[in-house]
């Protein structure tokens, strides 16, 4: 498994984004709707703080008050999620050259999982209000 100081790369399916980061830590899984609606399923990623340097095409969506979303502007990949006032930012495990490299750690908006899957394991499991708690600076 990666360790917080181990700088990784990646990129977007077609290539024409890449970028290295450096994770903070393992891996979560994300069950809002907009997540699964922008990736088809559970949202896997890792957070980078502010350490991602990005080379390409990127296309930004607004998507929430205290959130934004990247985009590969050429594939559509989904690469990176964005709080506004900076200091995280998630990215997509999938994007990374080497998604195995990250622990399960833990489990957001799980109030708002669909019934037919389960993650399996002890780790952190936060439902949506939580979430937005952190956030959205209430």
């Amino acid at each position: 498994m990666a360790d917080v100081e181990t700088q990784l790369n990646g990129r977007c399916l077609c290539g024409a984004v890449r970028f290295t980061a450096t994770p903070k830590g393992g891996m979560h899984a994300c069950h809002c709707e907009r997540c699964r609606r922008t990736s088809g399923g559970v949202s896997l990623s890792v957070d980078c703080g502010d350490t991602v340097e990005v080379e390409g095409p990127l296309a930004t969506y607004d998507s929430s008050d205290w959130a934004e979303r990247q985009f590969c502007s050429a594939c559509g990949s989904n690469l990176f999620w964005r709080l506004k006032a900076g200091g995280m930012v998630m990215v997509s495990v999938q994007a990374f050259d080497d998604p195995s490299a990250f622990a399960f750690d833990s489990e957001i908006y799980i109030d708002a999982k669909p019934a037919n899957y389960a993650f399996a394991g002890d780790h952190t499991r936060m439902t949506g209000a939580e979430v937005e708690a952190l956030y959205a600076g209430d």
